[in-house]
C-alpha cells in the first residue's frame, strides 16, 4: 500500500483525489495539507495540517494538488524525508520552475499539466501528425472550459501547442485572437482559442486543416475522475524511480507509440 501526503487536500481535485482513493486498496491518505481547513477536524480518517513540516508520520509520496506558491515548502519537505513528488499544480514562475529542476536532481519529480493520460496521449499523437503533415497544414486548437476557470487559454492547450512546436518545420507562433487584425492567416500560426460556458470539465481539439481534408485529434473529460487517475497512475510509477524530473510523455512511452 502506498502511504499519500496529499497537499491541496481540501480543494477541488483534492476532493476527487479522495474519493478515488477510498475505492482503490492500492492507496492510504497518510495526511492532508491545506492552509483552508473550514472545519478543523480529521477528513476521513486522516488528519489535515497546515503545513507539510507539522507531519511526523510515515509517506511514501507526496501529491500536489494545491497552489504554485507552496511548491517552495513542499520541495524542502520532500527534499528533507527523501520523498518523490508528484505535481499537479500549474501557474509556476521562472524562479520557481527552478526549484522544481534543482530539486529533480536529488529526488524523484513527476510534473504534468494535465494528469489525463488521455489527453497526454493526444499530446503525443498530435506531434506524430505535425511530423507528417508538416506545414502543408494550418494548426488550430479549440479548448472548452466551465465558466468558473479563470485562465485562458488553458495550460493543457498551451502544453499542446507547446508539444506541436518539437516536431513542426518551422517556429509556430501563437495566435490568441482574430479580431484585432484583417488580414490573412499566416502560415506559421497555431491559433489557440478558449471557450468558457456551464460545467464543462475540459475539451480540447487539435485541427490540422490541409487543401480539401481536415484531420481532427480530440478529447474530452467527462469528470475530474480522469485527473485523479492519471495522478494515482504516476504515484505508482515514480515510487521507485531514481531522481529525476519526469513527466506524462515518460509514460505514454512506455507503450511505444
Amino acid at each position: 500500500m502506498i502511504n499519500i501526503l496529499l497537499s491541496g487536500c481540501n480543494g477541488r481535485m483534492g476532493r476527487v483525489i479522495i474519493n478515488t482513493v477510498k475505492n482503490d486498496s492500492r492507496y492510504r491518505i497518510a495526511a492532508g495539507i491545506d492552509i483552508y481547513q473550514p472545519d478543523g477536524q480529521t477528513y476521513d480518517n486522516f488528519p489535515i495540517f497546515y503545513k507539510l513540516s507539522d507531519f511526523s508520520g510515515e509517506a511514501d509520496v507526496i501529491v500536489d494538488f494545491s497552489h504554485h506558491t507552496a511548491i517552495a515548502s513542499v520541495l524542502n519537505y520532500a527534499l528533507k524525508e527523501k520523498l518523490p513528488v508528484v505535481i499537479a499544480t500549474t501557474g509556476y514562475t521562472d524562479e520557481e520552475k527552478t526549484l522544481i529542476k534543482n530539486a529533480a536532481t536529488l529526488i524523484p519529480i513527476f510534473q504534468s499539466r494535465n494528469m489525463s493520460l488521455g489527453i497526454n496521449l493526444i499530446s503525443a499523437l498530435a506531434k506524430k501528425a505535425a511530423m507528417i503533415l508538416g506545414s502543408a497544414y494550418d494548426v488550430e486548437i479549440i479548448e472548452k472550459h466551465h465558466n468558473a476557470k479563470l485562465d485562458a487559454p488553458s495550460g493543457t492547450a498551451l502544453m499542446l501547442a507547446e508539444a506541436l512546436s518539437e516536431t513542426l518545420p518551422y517556429e509556430p507562433v501563437y495566435k490568441y485572437e482574430r479580431q484585432s487584425e484583417r488580414k490573412m492567416r499566416e502560415p506559421n500560426e497555431i491559433g489557440i482559442h478558449s471557450i468558457r460556458g456551464g460545467t464543462i470539465v475540459g475539451e480540447h481539439e487539435i485541427i490540422f486543416a490541409g487543401k480539401d481534408e481536415v484531420v481532427t485529434i480530440s478529447h474530452s473529460a467527462a469528470s475530474r475522475d480522469v485527473f485523479a487517475h492519471g495522478a494515482l497512475h504516476a504515484v505508482r510509477f515514480i515510487i521507485d524511480k531514481p531522481a529525476g524530473l519526469y513527466n506524462m510523455d515518460d509514460i505514454v512511452n512506455e507503450f511505444d507509440l
